[in-house]
């Protein structure tokens, strides 16, 4: 059976999104895209809204043997945060996770420091802040970024992907004011099979997006 792609690639479905929050009033928005790939699509969601571009840095914290099963999620500062029910389903404890957890957490503040180059971060408070990633699977680390923010005091918290997997999105409305999905599909798999070009967004792209008027 022929696999049916939705988007071209992340600016393609970035610039779809962006049409789709362009039909809202915002008040003073603040675009942040969820580094790395959420930065390819925040920079056109941005460029559709007229508004600032910007990012966010979150690292999945891998169970210990399985990196790429997320049970929880780290931003520069802040606590970590941990989803109890793979947590538990794992026989895990958050103690047994410090060394993995310090190791994102200095990535993450090791990206913060690369991509803003220097710059202030923009200012949040009293904005519409409108976190964009490529895609939400589990949403853990679009959970994790959320929580930081939300310290920031933004009038409002938005998270807004061009696909969700239904559950996580509505796992996600505890977390952002509102979650805004082109597509929620329930044959949802994995966040690349809706792109007929997922390939992995580097550092020096990011970089050139952020300092992209």
């Amino acid at each position: 059976m022929r696999r049916r792609y939705e988007f071209r690639d992340r600016r393609e479905a970035g610039v779809q999104l962006g049409e789709l929050l362009g039909e809202r009033e915002w008040r003073d928005p603040l675009v942040l895209g969820l580094a790395r790939g959420g930065v390819v699509v925040g920079h056109a969601v941005a460029e559709v809204l007229g508004a600032p571009l910007d990012v966010a840095v979150a690292r999945k914290i891998g169970a210990p043997g399985q990196p790429e099963f997320g049970v929880g999620a780290v931003t520069p500062d802040g606590p970590a945060y941990y989803e109890e029910r793979s947590l538990s389903m794992l026989g895990l404890r958050p103690a047994q996770l410090v060394d993995i957890c310090a190791a994102e957490r200095a990535e993450a503040r090791r990206r913060a420091v690369v991509y803003q180059r220097g710059r202030p971060p923009q200012p949040r408070a009293g904005r519409d802040v409108l976190v964009v990633d490529d895609g939400l699977a589990t949403g853990v680390t679009a959970r994790a970024a959320l929580r930081a923010l939300r310290a920031d005091r933004p009038h409002s918290l938005v998270f807004a992907a061009p696909v969700c997997a239904p559950d996580a999105a509505a796992a996600l409305k505890s977390d952002a004011d509102e979650v805004l999905c082109l597509l929620a599909p329930h044959g949802f798999r994995s966040v690349g099979q809706w792109y007929a070009d997922f390939r992995q967004t580097e550092d020096d792209e990011v970089i050139e997006l952020l300092e992209t008027p």
